[in-house]
């Protein structure tokens, strides 16, 4: 920390510009300045390098940038110590856990002072002192000196720059309302127009201006401002004004008197105490809990550790996280596990939508359609909705702008659909999806959870709870039944449910039928449910790979009992390594297959069940030609191990 008599001072809101004892020091290059944007917005925390250099260089990062780094951090100490020595420790910058950390007070930064100025205006206004919040707000609104964090580089400036501007005329918004609460109308009509200048798609300050020259009797200004945002929302948004302008119109036009109380503009997060905009609902979407959720203990706590700490970052943008697995391994489930969990610290509400990524129900949403169903969740009249994407993604963050609202988007197709609908601020993204959305993590720093199989013990569990008296005492059935079926949640489930139906029959016996691998698809099938069917999930997945990655899919079928190496896999699709190697990470990014290591790879039991099914529908001139080239090969081929059902089938079976 700065010793007695000493002073920093920190302008954000604004060029950034730093002082010391009152006299202004040079900050140096923009990245540098970039450098100390981001630990002076952090005052007082450790910032690791990593983060550093994700804030300042985003996805273009050069191999020096972590030397970048300390560079710039040490241009800072001389600037900011002047009088520290060459190795002396630093006590206003200091080095802490693979990080920096500037030890400053957080009054030293003006976007602090804002922010409490800010909330202390807030605060009178609710209590009623109207001219004390006026003076609240005329301090923290003298405190911007232009764009924030102008002229700094970087992924981490232009998201804080964004939401700053939109804290800002959220703070002009409430002080003009206040303003004609007041009744001191022809004071604030310079103010709103410059604001309107600035952003000229808020309605709000738009309504605001309309009604300070309403009341200032330039009826007619008023009506050209509702003329010039009428055609600018149609040009921009192919949109007509909202319900409170075009009331607004009305009454100027019926020459009523018109009250500007808070509650009576348009909707803002800002304007009613618990944070909800008063004119958008409060969608509660979240379908039920599934019966019999077990384990996934792991997962749940990762995925609320990692939305927990984007929210406590300000300026880390929309937490997202993604949740990805086989097909049938629960990643519904465990995403809605979550968002009920987390569902109280969103009290705007939770949006949910199912992409229908597998095409089980029929096509995928587009994006564009995904964001009409969003929106009208949101209250926006079919008139009012965008035809162009573009209008639609803009109207869709600017109504989320502000909200806790927590979005959860299940079966995703890929990148491209999710990415539109990712509001901006406060909210929080869960998607599901049976590819690994690679995309999102490097692009807009999602954060990836695989679901894998479930363990042993609660396979057992759940098969357990879900069989009731029927499963309870039969411990040997319960432990054969769970290796059957690998971990495959669905596959569980819908073993359960066949044991449940055949009452007649010892579930020792029923076991035995599913212990047999041809039909054991079919024993798992749930009639007249797609999504409840095993292969027909599968199938899903199958079909949504490209043409030569669903042949090598079909080729190693006949061989999906071990690890299969690149070369025996080139071998079996009549391609090259290289080529072998990339269709078996498509594969694996669709969760088709699992990457062992750099060179191995195996299909999930039950998919590899699924694989030779598939082979077995091949024409025969097809499957001898692969055949032909496992004899040229020899002994090349050999499996590396047997999967959990021939071990069950075979318990004396050797692993290669």
């Amino acid at each position: 920390m700065l010793t007695a008599g000493e002073s920093l001072s920190i302008q954000l809101l604004g060029p950034i510009r730093a002082w010391r004892n009152g006299k202004e020091v040079v900050l140096g290059p923009p990245k540098q300045r970039a450098v100390l944007a981001l630990l002076a917005s952090r005052a007082g925390d450790v910032v690791g390098i990593e983060h550093i250099i994700d804030a300042v260089w985003g996805s273009d990062v050069p191999q020096t940038a972590a030397n970048g780094v300390h560079t710039y951090v040490a241009g800072l100490r001389r600037v900011l110590e002047p009088d520290r020595g060459r190795r002396g420790t630093s006590s206003v910058l200091a080095s802490a856990a693979g990080g920096y950390c500037l030890r400053v007070s957080p009054e030293a930064t003006d976007l602090a002072r804002f922010a409490q100025r800010h909330a202390q205006a807030r605060r009178a206004g609710t209590d009623g002192d109207t001219e004390g919040a006026l003076a609240l707000y005329r301090e923290a609104l003298a405190l911007w000196h232009g764009e924030a964090f102008a002229g700094i580089p970087g992924p981490f400036a232009a998201v804080e720059r964004t939401r700053l501007q939109d804290l800002r005329m959220t703070a002009t918004e409430e002080w003009a309302s206040d303003m004609l609460k007041a009744g001191r109308h022809g004071e604030v009509v310079a103010d709103l127009s410059a604001a309107v200048a600035e952003e000229p798609l808020r309605e709000k300050l738009r309504w605001l201006l309309m009604l300070a020259l309403y009341r200032c009797d330039r009826q007619a200004h008023a009506l050209a401002v509702y003329t010039e945002t009428r055609r600018l929302l149609n040009r921009e948004l192919g949109i007509e004004p909202g319900a409170e302008l075009s009331n607004l119109h009305q009454d100027i036009l019926a020459g009523r008197a018109v009250t500007a109380c808070r509650d009576q503009s348009p909707a803002s997060a800002a304007d009613s105490p618990d944070g909800a905009a008063p004119h958008m609902p409060r969608p509660a979407q979240l379908p039920p809990l599934a019966r019999g959720f077990v384990g996934r203990t792991a997962e749940l706590d990762e995925l609320e550790r990692l939305l927990a700490e984007d929210e406590v970052r300000s300026g880390a943008g929309t937490a997202v996280a993604v949740v990805d697995g086989p097909a049938g391994m629960g990643k519904t489930a465990v995403a809605l596990r979550l968002a009920h969990r987390l569902a109280d610290r969103f009290p705007d509400g939770q949006l949910f939508v199912d992409l229908g990524g597998t095409g089980a129900q029929g096509e995928p949403l587009t994006a564009s359609e995904a964001l009409a169903q969003l929106l009208r969740s949101l209250g926006v009249d079919h008139a009012r909705i965008p035809a162009d994407l573009a209008g639609r993604v803009s109207l869709y963050r600017s109504l989320l702008h502000g909200q806790r609202m927590l979005v959860v988007l299940d079966d995703a197709l890929g990148t491209g659909q999710v990415r539109p609908l990712i509001p901006r601020g406060a909210s929080s993204v869960i998607v599901t999806s049976r590819q690994r959305l690679t995309g999102l993590a490097i692009r807009d720093g999602a954060h990836q959870v695989r679901v894998g199989p479930l363990s042993q013990s609660d396979s057992a569990e759940l098969l357990t709870y879900l069989g009731g008296n029927r499963l309870r005492v039969e411990r040997t059935v319960i432990t054969r039944l769970a290796r059957v079926c690998e971990g495959l949640p669905l596959a569980l489930r819908s073993a359960v449910e066949g044991l449940i139906e055949a009452r007649d029959v010892p579930p020792a016996a029923v076991v035995e039928r599913y212990a047999e691998e041809r039909g054991l698809l079919d024993r798992l099938a749930a009639q007249g449910d797609e999504d409840a069917d095993l292969r027909t999930v599968f199938e899903a997945s199958y079909q949504a790979l490209p043409a030569e990655a669903a042949r090598m899919f079909r080729s190693l079928g006949p061989h999906s009992t071990g690890l299969i190496s690149v070369q025996q896999a080139a071998t079996l699709a009549g391609t090259s390594q290289t080529t072998a190697r990339c269709l078996l990470d498509l594969l694996v990014n669709g969760h088709l297959m699992e990457r062992v290591s750099r060179h191995y790879y195996r299909f999930h039991g039950l998919i590899g069940v699924y694989a030779a099914q598939r082979a077995e529908r091949e024409p025969k001139a097809d499957r001898e030609l692969i055949l032909m080239g496992l004899l040229g090969r020899g002994r090349d081929f050999v499996p590396r191990r047997t999967t959990a059902l021939e071990e069950h089938r075979n318990p004396h079976a050797t692993v290669n």
